[in-house]
């Protein structure tokens, strides 16, 4: 399933949670690490960048990189699964080209930065990643919950049914299956999803049909975790899709999430404040986050 996982690192708690899972992963899929750092030479330079800059700043800034890869490699302790780079340019782009010229199958960043104006800097970075991201991302707060200590024994896959959605079980199985995890398949049921539609079915018809799809979504998911061997429970709410969801990682103490970044509009230009990124946002333990665009699209 992944045979290199990259972290871009800022030197955050997040960051160090992140790569920390990625060597989680490593192991258990016989994986390479890649750590980068990138360094954004033209906002460094800021207001002198217009007269141009020397070359001891130049060699200030990389410096910083190396000593923040540095510091990671402390934290996490030793291995010899990791590669190390410093790249420049601007940040998402520069950690997309990266994956893509190193064909690296997941991504592995927190969702926060540094203290300050990189805190925000660096949670956009990893929002704008997700979103051209055409490999799965994993993001990570530093929480006590996101700890990975012994593993993962309870992966959560929600799904409403969409082809997005399909794509993220098989992260989730897979990483449920390493780690002998229990899967819990959930279907939200929005029940505003029906409103002005048109429909001239009841309310209650409407919901009806609603948590029929999502039993039947669900228990595939269910059916292919215990063809695995692995155990497995399904479960249909009703409520706002993130909301719930975020509730059952908490009910049912949930040790990691994977879902897809897209839903049934497939309007991938409208992630912000979708049901994914608000679960990015506040989960309190790792999130795979999975979209559907092929690799190379543009």
């Amino acid at each position: 399933m992944y045979d290199t996982i990259l972290v871009p690192t800022d030197g955050s708690d997040h960051a160090v949670r992140a790569a920390e899972h990625a060597l989680y992963l490593a192991d258990a899929f016989d994986a390479t690490v890649h750590v980068i750092t990138v360094v954004d030479l033209e906002s460094a330079a800021g207001p002198f960048a217009a007269g141009g800059v020397d070359d001891d700043f130049l060699e200030r800034i990389r410096a910083d990189g190396r000593e923040t890869i540095a510091d990671l490699e402390a934290a996490i302790g030793p291995t010899d699964r990791l590669r190390t780079a410093v790249v420049e340019g601007r940040p998402s782009e520069a950690i997309l080209e990266y994956a893509g010229e190193h064909d690296a199958d997941l991504l592995a960043m927190g969702t926060h930065g540094r203290t300050g104006v990189r805190r925000y800097a660096w949670g956009s970075v990893t929002e704008r990643v997700v979103r051209g991201a055409d490999r799965p991302v994993l993001t990570v707060r530093d929480t006590d919950r996101s700890r990975i200590d012994d593993g993962y024994d309870d992966v959560l896959i929600p799904t409403d049914g969409s082809e997005s959605a399909t794509a993220a079980v098989e992260h989730g199985l897979a990483i449920a299956e390493t780690a002998d995890a229990t899967v819990h398949a959930l279907h939200v049921v929005d029940a505003g999803d029906g409103v002005g539609s048109g429909s001239v079915r009841t309310p209650t018809e409407y919901l009806t049909d609603l948590e029929s799809a999502g039993e039947k979504a669900t228990e595939e998911i269910a059916t292919r975790a215990r063809d695995a061997g692995l155990d497995a429970v399904s479960a249909v709410q009703q409520g706002h899709p993130a909301s719930g969801i975020l509730d059952y990682v908490d009910d049912a103490d949930v040790d990691l999430v994977a879902m897809g970044t897209q839903g049934r509009t497939g309007l991938n230009r409208y992630l912000l404040g979708s049901t994914a990124e608000r679960v990015l946002r506040h989960a309190p333990v790792p999130v795979v986050a999975v979209n559907t665009r092929d690799r190379g699209e543009d």
